[in-house]
């Protein structure tokens, strides 16, 4: 099984310049995730028979959103959070609204384990959302994967708008205590390696620098690698003996992200 993840950053784009048609005909994922649709479906062609595809897309027009194609029919999709938990984690509006309307994540439950994809919340340049991933966001995601952990291993996936060490970024010195290299966002990322989740790709590469998944559209950064990590799979302790062989595939174009992938 490959299992891919991939903020698309506007699926309609990607489709229109033929990148996204390129990758599935090129890498053939068995699950697909993805963040920042930025669409509804009905906004969009797609002809990928291949595929069950389920969106959840924000309820403001063009922004954030997620989605998962699977070749196998998953038993249930469960959209943004339980009740419970956005009470118990205070996860409410803030100045930019609802983070429950805005489609951010979504867990699939198949047979043996749950993939679960997720758009965190981005903490902004002026840190005006950092209380929203801080003292809500991060902490009610955790519980929520606890929580689905208890009936079937979790995968957990997406764009968590973090880089958890220097070594994830490529400039670490003059980003500490930006947005995305908070000690804040850092340590929440840390709670979920404390409560037993794997960092795929770091566990398997442990020392791999000029590893990175995102660039800013700034000062060519892409052709010249000054990106960061901030997209990932996490695997609970009862699945992460399973999987093998995580990848960045850097080449892939269409997004300021590139796709991360493992196999299962």
């Amino acid at each position: 099984m490959k299992l891919y993840s991939w903020n698309v950053n506007g699926i309609r784009a990607v489709l229109g310049k033929g990148l996204f048609q390129k990758f599935i005909e090129e890498h053939d994922p068995d699950v697909l995730c993805l963040q920042e649709t930025k669409a509804e479906r009905g906004q969009f062609e797609l002809d990928f028979p291949q595929y069950h595809e389920h969106f959840f897309s924000a309820v403001k027009k063009g922004y954030s959103g997620t989605a998962i194609f699977s070749k196998v029919k998953p038993i249930r999709y469960i959209d943004g959070f339980p009740d419970e938990i956005i009470k118990e984690y205070g996860v409410t509006g803030d100045t930019y609204g609802d983070p429950n309307a805005e489609g951010r994540i979504i867990a699939a439950e198949f047979a043996d384990y749950w993939v679960v994809t997720c758009y965190t919340p981005n903490s902004k340049g002026d840190l005006s959302r950092l209380s929203l991933r801080y003292d809500h966001w991060d902490r009610a995601c955790l519980a929520y994967l606890q929580q689905l952990g208890k009936t079937k291993p979790v995968l957990y996936c997406g764009d968590m708008n973090v880089a958890h060490q220097e070594i994830d970024l490529a400039n670490p010195k003059p980003n500490v205590g930006k947005h995305g290299f908070t000690d804040e966002e850092r340590k929440r990322f840390q709670d979920f390696l404390d409560a037993g989740f794997t960092d795929t790709f770091r566990s398997a590469y442990p020392d791999r620098t000029e590893a990175y998944t995102w660039w800013t559209h700034w000062a060519n950064a892409r052709a010249r690698n000054v990106g960061w990590r901030i997209d990932y799979w996490l695997a609970s302790r009862a699945i992460a003996s399973q999987v093998k062989n995580p990848q960045i595939h850097a080449d892939v174009m269409g997004s300021d992200h590139c796709p991360v992938s493992i196999e299962l």
